[in-house]
């Protein structure tokens, strides 16, 4: 240990190393500030796999792309039993009721209402209009608790995979990749999924997907209806066994890197938040000596398995509900206050909107001439100000004038 290294060539006394190794360990400074060396904790939780198909299903939004068929959004949605998947196009800025909208055209026409909604904690699923309208409607939301979009890992996949196509297939061209989205569709659900042992194509309609040239000849149908219930019963079924084996599987080999850890109803934590960031923004140089966590707070209440509710701060508009994760337990029994939380909004971004343009300029881009501000953000200080496409600024701040 350093520090008792340092102080041995001065100083002497009984039992001081054990004396500097708990000073250490209780240093509210080193405890807000030091990264744990430490297994990712809290073991894998994986969630109840559903009985039918469509019943429950996640969602997430694939942000910060170009502009293409006047739509820079898509929003995933995925059967949590079948892994069928649904890509649809939106563009900023879209209301929650316009997410609605593509969600009943898009969505609800083709499978009905899921009993379940596994989302994040973006601003449109956190919002009055979608909570009270799926409520009415008896659908349960669950959301991801704060700073842990792992609860929906299965869209976060999913989007890799969307991504990882568009940027093969339009690398040369990536406005253009509005139009490949109804392909990029159709290869997602018909490419096998080793988790069902089959694709998300088959697990929905119960034969493998048609190639594209393969012609279709004419065929006469004549199982009865009983055999034809049964065998997708019985598909259904091999669907859910195939999931368990993989759920068990993935847990096993995550849970080698991982470690348990718990906390009691009032333990004093530290809180790990990220450091503040805008969706269009690079990183800024004073991010590497932020503190790494906030507090100590107060455990109130523990929910489920893996998330604990902390008691924060009246001003703090966090929800206060956090995975084992981002927790972090305070040595010593005496507490210093601490800097108070930075005014973050539900997905950990610092609240921000610009409050001024300090230059002007236009940059070559894809052989066009882009308009960009130098913009200067509320709450931060003006050498963080950053370069922005005028356009984008119109489109997510249309009140901004200056």
């Amino acid at each position: 240990m350093a520090t008792y290294q340092w102080l041995k060539l001065v100083f002497y006394w009984p039992l001081m190393k054990v004396d500097v190794q708990n000073l250490v360990r209780e240093c509210a400074t080193c405890q807000r500030n030091k990264t744990e060396n430490v297994h990712y904790p809290g073991l894998l939780q994986p969630l109840p796999i559903p009985d039918l198909a469509w019943s429950q299903i996640t969602m997430d939004f694939i942000e910060g792309l170009p502009m293409s068929e006047h739509k820079n959004v898509i929003l995933v949605v995925v059967d949590r039993l079948t892994k069928y998947a649904h890509f649809l196009a939106l563009a900023h800025p879209f209301t929650p009721s316009d997410v609605v909208k593509i969600f009943l055209d898009s969505v609800y026409k083709l499978h009905g209402l899921p009993s379940l909604i596994i989302s994040d904690r973006d601003r449109i699923f956190t919002s009055n209009v979608w909570q009270d309208l799926f409520k009415s409607l008896g659908v349960t939301l669950r959301l991801s608790t704060t700073y842990h979009p792992q609860t929906d890992g299965q869209t976060e996949r999913v989007n890799q995979c969307l991504e990882n196509y568009l940027r093969c297939m339009t690398s040369m061209a990536p406005r253009k990749w509005y139009s490949w989205l109804p392909m990029a569709e159709y290869w997602y659900n018909s490419s096998y999924h080793t988790s069902l042992n089959m694709t998300p194509f088959q697990a929905v309609y119960g034969m493998p997907p048609p190639h594209i040239t393969e012609s279709q000849l004419p065929r006469t149908i004549t199982e009865e209806v009983r055999q034809v219930l049964q065998q997708r019963q019985q598909a259904t079924e091999v669907i859910k066994e195939n999931l368990s084996k993989a759920q068990a599987r993935m847990k096993r080999y995550a849970d080698l890197n991982r470690s348990e850890r718990s906390f009691l109803e009032g333990d004093m934590v530290y809180l790990k938040v990220q450091p503040y960031r805008h969706t269009s923004l690079g990183l800024h140089n004073s991010l590497k000596l932020h503190s790494r966590y906030y507090g100590p707070f107060r455990i109130v209440q523990r929910v489920g398995n893996l998330a604990y509710r902390l008691l924060l701060p009246e001003h703090c508009n966090l929800h206060p509900v956090f995975h084992v994760s981002r927790l972090k337990k305070h040595i010593g029994n005496k507490v210093i206050p601490a800097p108070g939380l930075p005014l973050v909004d539900d997905e950990g971004n610092v609240k921000t909107e610009p409050v001024a343009v300090l230059a002007r300029r236009v940059v070559p881009r894809n052989n066009e001439h882009v308009a960009q501000w130098l913009v200067q953000w509320a709450n931060l200080p003006e050498e963080a100000a950053t370069w922005e496409d005028y356009k984008f600024i119109c489109s997510v701040f249309p009140s901004f004038n200056p």
